[in-house]
């Protein structure tokens, strides 16, 4: 055998005898022993087993327990977890068993392994005081098999150089399998094969985005880069235009008629998809009626349907700086499914009866129609709001009075008001951006926030107080978990910076004093800095069957009911309810939980590819200001640079330490400052500073600025 096969044999033959160990409940086991496990009965392989077993001994998994004997060092020799990448090449691995530590794999012994795989590694014992190393023994899952870059192309090969900054290898393509693209050009790459002793991943151009710089090609390289399709697949836009426009009477006299009740739409003036629509009465009692009409996704979208498969894979629809990627095909999205006014449209309503005090009285849930009577964006609706007078002007007055009470008792329960600002682009035709703007939130946009939350909240609680212990429903959640203390405590003590005071003595007292900071910081220039801040404090909102409850709203029971028509969860909700009224037996919850795990991730990419978006669009901004000098707050530190946010129009950029030469200055992590070494002069988060545009880079989204001391 040669030395290479040799070295691969005995590689896969100690994983399979630690196997046999570890199986064995890591009682001590001779040579022949392991071998009659494993069925290897020739003297060769007795022989390797026995050379495998004293080297591990000497240096790796195993001891000598007795004469002849051995056993794993330490049961949990092998650890499956996540490859985070670092810059130099190497990686730690991040382990699914939250209690174990983070494993350091030496680059050469990553064996093909790429940021984000799911792997199984080798670990060694811990040698007194270092920290855990090991080896990928397999690659159990690709995080991702395509990649977005530049193509190089030179008269024999041609090679990729991904985007993805964590991707260290350069793909190499055939010349055959260039699919039209020219050099220089962006495309997205599949890795084809990966042949043990190259270097290099082989792979092929699958599309190409077309010339670097371009808004259309840069746009699609994000969506693609984070995993978004850029197309239907046939089959599925096929089965979107294969429904009917009509609606049967069959179908009408399943469902409850709202036609003949008031209904309108309040979304933003470009909306192409409207997902929910308000109607109100006043009843004879003098109560409200008011209903949360839903588009009826799940009508059209069927489970294991190609529609169904295609928007669970997409688990949302993202938005770009300007575009939207939808999660279902137009045909549904801004036809069928879109509640637009003076037509028919499927749904499924939240139907409550309030007082005055909108305290709710009786609540509805099922499936209905509606014919809404106009569509409002909330510039029109504010108008009204504002002026007392228009179109529906007291039904919009009646809901914004209770939208208030419903708002106030979820303060007063402890929910917490973020208020970010939003940033939004003025573009030409051709995307090119013209000026930078914060959006607004005034009245129009919290009223249908409140009622949005009301119905999202009603429908947790009513499958959620279902049934005691096990016999408790398998529903999908909205979770927002309490902060760590640890994250609390270092906010707390950099908002004291400015002099605002925290009370961080339990969780609703955390939140009232957040809340009241928020108040007070609102319109200051420091404002941005600590809201995001804060937000980074928080733990993650995720999609879970386990729990139920959201820290941020203060709620008990919290799921997503109302925007079927843009994600995958809102889907499994409105399944789930129907399932559920329809007196269905709880479904099962692993399968659930994974679907959730799914969505969570989808929700958490989509949101990367929208911020990547917009900082394209920034750098694209600041392209044209080369030279020029803004005022701008220090918005983040790190060992080797400090993040600023221009404030006049929040574009961010990063002032290198290497390009301050006063002095040497040093990141102080705790404080979030960096501190010049001999002068001691410091800059800290939140600091306002004059900077110069340096450079811009509009392939990696970087902004470079210098700093004008």
């Amino acid at each position: 055998m040669s030395n290479k096969k040799n070295q691969a044999f005995k590689h896969i033959l100690t994983q399979l005898i630690s196997d046999v160990i570890e199986k064995s409940g890591n009682k001590a086991l001779n040579y022949k022993q392991v071998a009659a496990k494993l069925n290897l009965t020739d003297t060769e392989s007795r022989n390797t087993i026995l050379d495998i077993l004293q080297e591990e001994a000497r240096t790796g998994l195993l001891r000598e327990v007795e004469k002849g004997k051995y056993a794993l060092k330490e049961l949990k020799a092998f650890v499956v977890g996540r490859v985070d990448m670092t810059a130099d090449g190497s990686a730690f691995i991040v382990p699914e068993d939250e209690f174990e530590d983070d494993i350091y794999i030496a680059p050469r012994k990553l064996r093909q392994a790429l940021h984000g795989d799911r792997v199984k590694v080798h670990a060694y014992e811990k040698r007194r005081g270092k920290r855990k190393e090991g080896e990928v023994v397999e690659i159990l899952e690709r995080a991702r098999t395509e990649f977005t870059g530049t193509i190089n192309i030179s008269p024999r090969f041609a090679f990729l150089i991904a985007d993805d900054r964590k991707m260290l290898n350069d793909i190499f393509v055939p010349l055959a399998d260039l699919n039209g693209a020219q050099d220089g050009e962006k495309v997205v790459v599949t890795i084809t094969e990966w042949p043990q002793d190259s270097k290099n991943p082989v792979g092929k151009v699958k599309h190409v985005l077309g010339k670097k710089g371009e808004n259309d090609t840069e746009m699609n390289a994000i969506l693609a880069d984070f995993g978004f399709p850029l197309e239907f697949p046939h089959a599925v836009e096929q089965a979107a235009s294969a429904f009917s426009q009509t609606i049967s009477p069959d179908e009408i006299a399943k469902r409850r008629d709202f036609r003949s009740v008031t209904t309108f739409t309040i979304d933003p003036a470009d909306a192409k998809d409207f997902d929910d629509a308000i109607s109100f009465q006043q009843l004879p009692n003098g109560h409200y009626e008011i209903g949360v009409h839903i588009a009826d996704v799940t009508h059209f979208v069927q489970p294991d349907s190609p529609l169904d498969k295609e928007a669970f894979e997409r688990g949302t629809s993202v938005y770009l700086v300007d575009r939207v990627i939808p999660m279902l095909p137009e045909r549904l999205s801004n036809d069928l499914c879109s509640l637009r006014p003076h037509e028919d449209r499927l749904v499924f309503s939240a139907i409550f009866e309030m007082d005055e005090q909108a305290n709710v009285i009786q609540e509805w849930f099922g499936k209905g129609i509606i014919h809404s009577d106009r569509r409002f964006s909330y510039e029109e609706a504010q108008e009204i709001l504002e002026n007392k007078q228009g179109e529906f002007s007291q039904e919009l007055l009646t809901l914004n009075k209770l939208a208030y009470i419903l708002r106030d008792r979820k303060f007063k329960h402890g929910a917490i008001s973020f208020e970010t600002t939003e940033v939004k682009f003025n573009l030409d035709e051709h995307g090119k951006p013209l000026g930078v703007y914060v959006k607004e939130r005034k009245d129009a946009h919290r009223l249908i926030e409140d009622f949005m939350l009301l119905a999202n909240r009603r429908v947790a609680e009513f499958i959620g107080k279902q049934g005691k212990g096990n016999n408790k429903k398998t529903f999908v959640y909205r979770v927002h978990d309490v902060p760590k203390e640890e994250s609390i405590t270092a906010f707390a003590q950099f908002a004291a910076r400015f002099g605002y005071k925290l009370n961080t003595k339990s969780d609703r007292e955390t939140a009232r004093s957040l809340n009241a900071l928020m108040e007070r910081v609102e319109g200051t220039k420091e404002q941005n800095v600590l809201t995001t801040l804060a937000i980074r404090s928080m733990a993650k909102a995720i999609y879970t069957t386990k729990k139920t409850s959201h820290y941020g709203l203060a709620f008990d029971y919290y799921t997503h009911f109302t925007s079927p028509i843009r994600r995958y969860p809102d889907v499994m909700v409105h399944r789930l309810l129907e399932h559920y009224l329809e007196g269905g037996k709880s479904v099962n919850a692993e399968a659930y939980e994974k679907l959730c795990e799914h969505s969570s991730q989808m929700e958490k990419k989509a949101a990367d590819a929208e911020r990547a978006s917009v900082k394209y669009k920034q750098a694209e901004f600041l392209q044209d200001q080369v030279g020029e000098t803004y005022l701008g707050i220090v918005s983040g530190v790190t060992e080797w640079g400090m993040y600023v946010e221009i404030e006049e129009n929040k574009c961010e950029g990063m002032v290198r330490l290497r390009d301050i030469t006063d002095d040497f200055y040093a990141l102080d992590e705790k404080n979030y400052a960096i501190i010049g070494q001999r002068k001691k002069k410091r800059y800290q988060l939140g600091d306002e500073v004059q900077i110069r545009v340096k450079k811009v880079d509009l392939a990696k989204r970087q902004i470079d600025f210098t700093l004008i001391s």
